[in-house]
């Protein structure tokens, strides 16, 4: 039976608030000094999905997550449940791009997002990172398309079919080419608020969560996709 996206946020959030949970977090909180201030997970969560905190403050919050999470026991469990929770507006929209992608099924592509998210998290080289919830998903959603991709080249080459029709064929939204042209183009005019237009403005997720993606504030992603539209308004004003 499968679980919705939904319910695995009520469960994790329903496990970060009982005694034990409590007990671990009070853990990591003695060993990292980044967590002082937050007396439970709750007020941890609060601080990091506001939208006025200094995003270089939440940064450091969630590198001692991912140092805690590096490590074993309860405390480690602790922190990788605290990350999870704290990157789901992020997660949630990989999860939307994947599906319009056809990345696989609603639960296949939830379950992969996880896996993913936690392997990156255990993983990650703090010393070569600057911005942890940019890199983690950033990270995520890239291995998810190489991996459909390189699936897809295998069927085609099994059917016979021309693998330089792979990207194209229609099975993955716009098809790798076509996302890679498009964002192409709208970097020529926009430069690095590209990212930023396409996922609001073509692919439909809101300010709030594309500024989770990019490690900005949710005001800073609104300031920047007003000017980045002005922008491409002049540009397509100057078409004749």
């Amino acid at each position: 039976m499968s679980i919705a996206w939904h319910e695995i946020r009520d469960h994790l959030m329903h496990s970060s608030s009982n005694l034990h949970f409590q007990r671990s977090f009070d853990a990591v909180r003695r060993a990292q000094a980044a967590l002082t201030p937050f007396r439970d997970p709750a007020a941890l969560l609060d601080g990091l999905h506001g939208t006025n905190g200094d995003p270089a403050r939440k940064n450091l919050i969630l590198s001692a997550l991912v140092r805690a999470a590096q490590g074993d026991g309860p405390a480690s469990d602790c922190a990788l449940t605290l990350l999870l929770l704290a990157l789901w507006p992020g997660l949630d929209a990989i999860r939307r791009r994947s599906i319009w992608r056809r990345l696989g099924t609603a639960d296949e592509v939830a379950s992969d997002v996880l896996a993913r998210t936690t392997e990156a998290v255990r993983s990650l080289d703090l010393g070569r990172v600057n911005w942890i919830a940019a890199t983690v998903l950033r990270n995520v959603e890239r291995d998810m398309i190489r991996v459909r991709q390189r699936d897809m080249a295998r069927e085609h080459l099994a059917s016979g079919a021309d693998p330089d029709e792979v990207a194209d064929s229609g099975e993955s939204g716009i098809g790798a080419t076509g996302y890679a042209r498009l964002n192409g183009a709208v970097r020529k005019l926009l430069g690095d608020d590209a990212l930023l237009v396409i996922r609001v403005a073509i692919e439909g997720f809101s300010q709030a969560e594309v500024a989770v993606e990019l490690g900005l504030t949710e005001a800073a992603a609104r300031k920047r996709y007003q000017r980045a539209m002005r922008r491409l308004h002049d540009a397509l004003e100057e078409i004749p």
